[in-house]
């Protein structure tokens, strides 16, 4: 256990460096999340981020694509619509779709929405009342089963990930980054002050993952819920204050540097 522990910590300095390399303004070109970097209002901040995060799988040129694409259909103004629309102005949105979410997931998302940001206070005041201390995953669950409380296709439920379920549920631990990571770098936004980076886990993806059990900081072979519980405690030896800052090392690595 000593010599697994001075291992990771031997690789600070290394992946600090390339966390300053990629946790940077350039790192927006080519990444969803350059999407909510397009809006200045919070709440739009928020809708639109939770909106591109849900289908961030799969190319992202695509995802970047079909996220503008939703922003489009709602007149660039998430909150407004999402607040505001009727039932006749849900019409448009039926022939998007994005891989599995289609028109009829995208409807019951601008329902859900104006439910919890009309009857629960937003989505920040909902994270925040079933936080723990030193983990958002329960905190996930509970919104989800609150965010589906509508009427609802089943099919809808599959994109939005339990972690209490076993799920890595990569998406909305990259949306909970975007929203609770100090912004200063330009990437990330911080604006939940009613979380702490320390209570985040990390996305956990085919390329973090792959990287992450080249450097020995992950042993799980599944990318599921243990595997995020094991990462997250190394990452947290590096870094107990911001753990996943080191998201965007291990994505780098990954992705950009094929590592």
């Amino acid at each position: 256990m000593k010599s697994k522990r001075k291992k990771i910590e031997g690789l600070r300095d290394f992946l600090d460096l390339k966390v300053e390399q990629y946790n940077r303004p350039e790192f927006l070109e080519s990444d969803p999340i350059q999407i909510p970097h397009l809006f200045s209002d919070r709440r739009d901040i928020e809708i639109s981020g939770f909106l591109t995060a849900t289908i961030a799988w799969g190319n992202r040129k695509s995802i970047i694509t079909n996220a503008s694409l939703m922003m489009d259909l709602m007149d660039r103004s998430p909150y407004q619509f999402i607040s505001q629309h009727e039932e006749s102005d849900l019409s448009r949105l039926d022939g998007f779709i994005h891989r599995t979410f289609n028109g009829t997931d995208i409807r019951y998302f601008v329902r859900a929405l104006q439910h919890i940001y009309t009857h629960h206070g937003g989505m920040e005041a909902v994270f925040c009342k079933y936080a723990e201390k030193d983990s958002l995953q329960r905190s996930i669950s509970r919104f989800r089963t609150l965010f589906f409380g509508l009427d609802h296709e089943k099919r809808t439920e599959k994109h939005i990930s339990d972690p209490l379920k076993g799920s890595a549920a990569k998406r909305i631990n990259m949306f909970l980054r975007w929203m609770v990571r100090d912004g200063k770098s330009g990437v990330d936004f911080g604006l939940w002050k009613g979380l702490k980076p320390s209570q985040l886990s990390c996305p956990l993806d085919v390329h973090s993952g792959k990287v992450a059990r080249k450097l020995g900081l992950l042993t799980r072979k599944q990318n599921d819920a243990k595997a995020v519980n094991e990462l997250d405690s190394s990452l947290r030896l590096l870094d107990p204050n911001d753990p996943v800052k080191y998201d965007f090392a291990l994505f780098g690595l990954g992705v950009f540097e094929r590592f």
